[in-house]
């Protein structure tokens, strides 16, 4: 009994893999919508083959109202180019095996509760 229990164990372990790991090496386009006080960043993406798991299909920004579709705010605040602005579009990679390091400010800015780390990719 202990073995099937085992066995068993080991299946469902196997496919509970994270989803986003097979999207790793795969660009997707986003567009920087919010840029909150403190890298408080909200994204937008522009790619239907985004894992939707990752992101907030409609999401409201209190302090104005304003809805938004298919956005997650931004885990990798270390190296988040200076360069791109709000509104800017930019591609980018999944890349959860980032260390966020860096000091940033602790003011808040309202963010969507799903946050995704990512590469920015040079263009």
């Amino acid at each position: 009994m202990k073995k099937i229990a085992f066995i068993l164990w080991l299946l469902l372990l196997s496919c509970s893999t994270d989803k986003s790991e097979s999207f790793k090496n795969e660009s997707f386009s986003g567009k920087l919508m919010i840029q909150g006080i403190c890298m408080n960043y909200v994204i937008q993406v522009n790619d239907a083959d985004f894992p939707q798991d990752l992101i907030e299909k409609k999401w409201i920004y209190e302090a104005t109202q304003e809805q938004y579709e298919n956005v997650f705010a931004l885990e990798s605040i270390c190296d988040f180019p200076e360069g791109i602005k709000e509104g800017d579009s930019f591609h980018f990679i999944i890349d959860n095996e980032k260390a966020n390091e860096c000091e940033v400010c602790l003011a808040y800015s309202q963010v969507p509760e799903k946050s995704v780390s990512i590469t920015v990719l040079q263009e």
